[in-house]
């Protein structure tokens, strides 16, 4: 079989089960390892996927204590002995020859990068923070961290930064991709709580999906959804026609960004249909009689109008809503990077709310999470939010965490940090004058990211901690300090689900690369941050401490007993009190109808939609689309680039999706070279002709580096998520080498 049969025809994953080492030692593809196909391994080791939130269990095969080989965990609640691309080709990054293995510092702004010690790398970040600190106070020096990091290690650096240190701002790039479910859940529920498991994708009757391609984003949710015995009807609301469209019974088109106006036409369609499950509303939520005047406004006339989709087809996916016995809606990246995203999101929840399709099997109003961790950054960053999703400006929460913790209240500030874009901001206005980035790549990532060098150059000091130093943003750095990877160190992820997984250490980081959590304690030790570091030694040592911090909360998991517990339960859910070994593999929320809000109820929340920041006209007439180019690859490719067998898997990412009419009227065909212009810069790509991203539109896979020269820097302004999904665009046949600005 070859490596391109790894997928079907519907854009999902086969479903591998055999050892990786048989199937590509039939490709000719290098593989980390030399251990002939047969051999027995030493020893197998249990961990979970540090790649996206579905939070796999893969086994590692060891021999004479080298991790050589893997393959799925068969059994294992969340994959049940399936991988896709990513998680078979898991170990290869650790062996790339860009590596960090060595710290390196920056003596002058003019001379380059030079190795140095841990001794000195530390001191060096020591005596420029306290300068900062000292002459421009507590807001001057900031954190960008990551979804990628393990809770315990994020719960550290939260720490360390606010409470030891005294620095007030921190953000990470979780705020990318799911500050609007954190927001809205928050909002309508009273917390941050993903109320599904997976098994609702197999006891569904109708899958709803806005704004999601589970078939490339989350492969394995989507075969679980194949596993799925009750024939459901399965509807795509998504401008493109992708994969997950290709394969669903039904696909609405919607107009980019109609989203908002189209859900309130459902909603006031499903009222016309008598849908609503009275009893549920009038017993478990606020706000309903309110909403139902809010869609007045909104016939399904309106909706058609907006999103281009006929009255028939709104009133058909109504109608199959209405009839519905275990409606799930499920929603990702579409919806939460949007300018009005936290609404959107809250237009599904309360599609939901409003006909009682929440807390029994097969339903829910489920926001699956982009990064491993994400939803471990949600509750334990300690940027949005006070650990254990509690409230900086909340006198009781900070007088909680400080006896938890043993520090002075004063200590733990009264307001929530600066979000990511504004952190920026007050670089660009040098109210922020260090900057410490962390396992991530804002000039790749970070949206409109034109002049995002300038920015960083007006920076006093500049620290990037990563595991590669050649990252778009490491060459820039003032400091750098090198991180281990996953498999190089151990820890805790939060999937989609709520279910804590445990990562293993299977292998030691090159060179002299630490763990982030090593780097965040001797940065905490050389600070001075006193006694209560003491009880943050070791991982667990930290996990302990946050079972204590999550105790009470919706997120309590003080019932676990040990990382092996983890293991042999096939991960845990939060809740998980301590007396919860009899609650199962499989929990959902809100079974019961009770809410986190102090009512116990859930809220309708709603306005009305608001104006696209940047619409289409003659100069610009198309609409650039984002979003993820295949299973094979990840963010900014910084991993999953080292791996001959996931770039051969992988479609080019300089391309742009056009449909043919639109290509024919500009005099393109396949394979032309174009420009991409918007406002804010060009890319070049090649042309792929493709009927499914519509008419008027353009599609380009997020993972181009060039992509965020042209994304608009609008933002959600509840959750400050930036809206990557929709910008005005042109584009130029490329028949001279010049620069078009």
């Amino acid at each position: 079989m070859s490596l391109k049969q790894w997928l079907s025809s519907d854009g999902s994953l086969r479903r591998f089960t055999g050892p990786l080492t048989s199937l590509l030692n039939r490709t000719e593809v290098p593989m980390l390892g030399q251990v002939p196909v047969g051999q027995a391994p030493d020893a197998v080791v249990d961990t979970v996927c540090g790649f996206c939130s579905t939070g796999c269990s893969l086994r590692v095969h060891m021999r004479h204590g080298k991790a050589v080989n893997l393959s799925p965990t068969e059994g294992y609640p969340v994959n049940l002995g399936m991988a896709c691309p990513k998680g078979w080709e898991a170990l290869t990054p650790l062996r790339a020859p860009d590596r960090g293995t060595q710290p390196l510092i920056r003596r002058e702004r003019h001379l380059p990068l030079s190795a140095t010690d841990w001794e000195e790398a530390i001191g060096c970040f020591i005596e420029k923070a306290r300068a900062i600190r000292e002459a421009h106070g507590p807001e001057a020096f900031a954190f960008l961290g990551t979804g990628q990091m393990f809770t315990e290690e994020m719960a550290l650096l939260g720490a360390v930064f606010k409470f030891g240190m005294g620095f007030l701002h921190g953000d990470s790039n979780t705020r990318q991709c799911m500050a609007t479910s954190h927001f809205a859940y928050k909002e309508s529920f009273g917390f941050d709580a993903p109320p599904f498991t997976y098994e609702d994708f197999e006891q569904s009757d109708v899958l709803i999906f806005v704004g999601a391609n589970p078939c490339i984003a989350h492969p394995i949710m989507w075969q679980r959804v194949l596993l799925n015995p009750h024939s459901p009807w399965i509807a795509v609301i998504d401008p493109r026609r992708t994969e997950t469209a290709a394969a669903a019974s039904a696909h609405f088109a919607i107009e980019p960004k109609s989203d908002l106006t189209f859900l309130y036409g459902l909603a006031h369609e499903l009222l016309r249909l008598d849908a609503v499950d009275s009893s549920f509303v009038n017993a478990h939520t606020e706000g309903f009689e309110e909403f139902v005047a809010h869609l007045k406004d909104y016939p399904v006339e309106r909706a058609a109008v907006a999103s281009g989709i006929p009255v028939e087809s709104i009133r058909e996916l109504a109608a199959r809503i209405a009839v519905g016995k275990r409606v799930s809606f499920w929603w990702t990246m579409g919806v939460n990077q949007g300018y009005e995203a936290v609404r959107t999101a809250q237009a599904i929840i309360n599609l939901a709310l409003m006909t009682g399709n929440i807390g029994r099997p097969g339903t829910g109003a489920n926001s699956i999470t982009g990064q491993c961790n994400a939803m471990g950054s949600r509750l334990f960053a300690n940027t949005s939010g006070l650990l254990g999703g509690r409230d900086f400006s909340n006198d009781a929460h900070r007088k909680q965490v400080a006896e938890i913790l043993g520090l002075d209240a004063d200590q733990i500030p009264e307001e929530k940090s600066l979000e990511y874009d504004r952190i920026l901001r007050g670089i660009e206005e040098g109210k922020i004058r260090g900057l410490w980035v962390i396992a991530t790549n804002p000039m790749h990532s970070w949206i409109g990211r034109g002049d995002l060098a300038k920015v960083l150059q007006k920076l006093d000091f500049l620290v990037v901690q990563d595991m590669y130093g050649s990252t778009e943003t490491a060459v820039h750095a003032d400091l750098f300090l090198p991180a281990a990877g996953w498999g190089e160190k151990e820890g805790t992820f939060i999937n989609s689900e709520r279910r804590i997984g445990y990562a293993a250490k299977v292998c030691d980081a090159p060179g002299e690369a630490l763990p982030d959590f090593e780097i965040f304690r001797r940065i905490g030790a050389a600070w001075g941050c006193g006694d209560w570091l003491n009880r943050w030694q070791t991982p667990w040592h930290v996990f302990e401490v946050l079972q204590e911090l999550a105790a009470g909360q919706p997120c309590d998991f003080s019932g676990i007993a040990s990382y092996s517990q983890i293991v042999e339960s096939g991960g845990v859910q939060w809740p998980y009190r301590v007396g919860g070994e009899d609650e199962g593999r499989h929990r959902r929320l809100f079974e019961h109808g009770v809410f986190y809000r102090a009512s116990g109820k859930a809220l309708f929340k709603f306005e009305p939609p608001r104006v696209n920041p940047e619409p289409t006209d003659g100069q610009y007439p198309f609409v650039l689309l984002t979003g993820r180019g295949s299973s094979a690859e990840w963010h900014t490719g910084t991993r999953t680039s080292k791996s001959a067998v996931l770039r051969l898997l992988a479609p080019s990412s300089n391309r742009v999706e056009l449909h043919p009419r639109d290509a024919e009227q500009l005099g393109l065909c396949q394979g032309s070279r174009v420009r991409v212009l918007s406002r804010r810069g060009f890319m070049e790509a090649r042309v792929v002709l493709e009927a499914g991203v519509g008419r008027g539109r353009v599609f380009v896979p997020m993972h181009d580096g060039a992509v965020n020269r042209l994304t608009l820097p609008a933002f959600d302004p509840y959750s400050r998520q930036p809206s990557y999904k929709a910008c005005a665009v042109r584009l130029e046949p490329i028949l001279k080498n010049i620069d078009p600005r």
